[in-house]
């Protein structure tokens, strides 16, 4: 009978332990009640009104002064249209939360009451439809929440929170600006960095986050592939760019499958081809752009070589003269995303225990998506990352999809879309979870 109540009183304990570290009901509460007379109409404002990298001057200025109303101290146009936020809370780590602010120039074609109907002028002088088709909207309304929620909790954690809300992040260029323009010298260099993305094939009120590789490479590669014009109905007196052009985007898919190991994944994809002018003119230029993804820095490198050496030598086999060769030129691109392992296993802990055992789900690398949050983070900075995903498509959704229903838009669609509500609260409560652990210290 003492060995029953010995044991009976162990588990009291355990329990009573549990219950006190996990997530604080009135917290939930706060933050649910937040969106629904806060954060919601935030949200569509931002979904309404999406611009493009390094145009985001609008929703830089909404930010900041979101962020200056919260009680941060505020600095904007850091790399650009970057914001930064900083609140200081006594001796403790500083925790650098991050969210990528830019839209994509897509139409939006979802059906949604508040679809994005703006269009803006691009950095190339052209006028783009303009949507927040990756959930970036997402991101920074949460990021609002969970500034809100942390200053009306600063009794309990320690530290310096960097909040910074980056431009850019579709075309990977805007953490490196920040960094550039001093991110770490003017502002501090953080302990840790913590960033979420939305995902629309995880369901709502999931997180998921690797204890390894997160996010592959990105690589911007513009193929110019040179002709000699002539007329369409005598071919024979010139070189044919579109034809040639047309030969390296179908030699480009044997990259995977013939010159890289089958047991590294590699994506190479040819997302604009770009040639004359009329039906019956054989152009003088064909132009290309390819997006490379890769999982290491070797098997990255080898792939853009690999990609200058099969262009090259097409354009040579096709009678194309030595003062006219294809050119391969590299543009922006990023590093693999690597989260900080031991990070990653202490927050992944904190999610359980927080939000749930349920809430949790074992990471997948589902497709070769890229990140340039890896610019804040890692061996270059000595700041270990940590990044999440959050689910942002409803159970029923799902479940319509898999029996035959409309299926699952993904990123980058004109039919995008993410559950609001259910996504910027999980990720609003999973990021709070995250800097009330990481702020009691080291």
């Amino acid at each position: 009978m003492r060995l029953f109540h010995i044991a009976a009183s162990a588990l009291a304990v355990a329990l009573a332990a549990q219950s006190a570290h996990a997530e604080d009901p009135a917290t939930r509460k706060a933050i649910e009640a937040d969106y629904d007379s806060y954060l919601a109409p935030l949200f569509l404002d931002f979904h309404a009104h999406p611009e493009l990298g390094f145009l985001e001057k609008r929703t830089a200025g909404k930010m900041a002064a979101e962020l200056r109303a919260a009680g941060l101290e505020v600095t904007e146009g850091v790399g650009g249209t970057g914001v930064v936020g900083i609140v200081r809370n006594g001796k403790g780590p500083v925790i650098l939360i991050r969210a990528d602010m830019d839209g994509l120039p897509v139409e939006e074609k979802s059906g949604l009451a508040y679809a994005s109907r703006a269009k803006q002028i691009g950095e190339d002088g052209k006028e783009y439809p303009t949507m927040h088709a990756c959930g970036h909207d997402t991101h920074i309304t949460a990021m609002v929440g969970t500034a809100r929620r942390l200053m009306a909790m600063k009794d309990k954690w320690k530290g310096t929170l960097m909040f910074v809300v980056q431009p850019a992040e579709e075309g990977v260029r805007g953490a490196k600006a920040m960094m550039k323009d001093g991110l770490y010298t003017r502002f501090g260099k953080p302990d840790y960095a913590l960033a979420f993305h939305v995902a629309a094939e995880l369901e709502t009120g999931k997180v998921s986050a690797s204890e390894g590789i997160q996010y592959s490479s990105s690589d911007s590669l513009d193929i110019m592939v040179p002709g000699i014009g002539t007329h369409g109905a005598a071919p024979h007196l010139g070189r044919d760019p579109v034809y040639i052009a047309s030969q390296i985007v179908t030699a480009l898919q044997s990259i995977d499958s013939r010159e890289i190991s089958p047991v590294k994944p590699v994506v190479v994809t040819v997302g604009s081809f770009h040639a004359g002018s009329k039906h019956n003119i054989i152009s003088d230029e064909a132009r290309l752009q390819v997006t490379v993804r890769a999982n290491d820095e070797e098997t990255r490198e080898q792939v853009i070589a690999t990609v200058e050496r099969i262009a090259v030598n097409i354009g040579k086999a096709h009678g194309l003269p030595d003062n006219l060769p294809v050119k391969v030129i590299r543009g922006s691109g990023t590093p693999t995303t690597i989260n900080d392992a031991a990070l990653a296993r202490r927050l992944n802990a904190v999610m359980k225990r927080e939000l749930g055992e349920g809430a949790v789900v074992p990471f997948e690398q589902r497709n070769m998506g890229a990140e340039d949050f890896t610019y804040f983070v890692g061996p270059d900075t000595g700041v270990p990352g940590y990044y999440f995903a959050v689910g942002g498509t409803t159970p029923e959704r799902i479940a319509a999809a898999k029996a035959g229903g409309p299926p699952i838009a993904g990123h980058h669609s004109p039919l995008f879309q993410v559950a609001p509500r259910e996504s910027v609260t999980l990720g609003t409560r999973a990021m709070v979870a995250a800097v009330l652990d990481l702020a009691k210290g080291k």
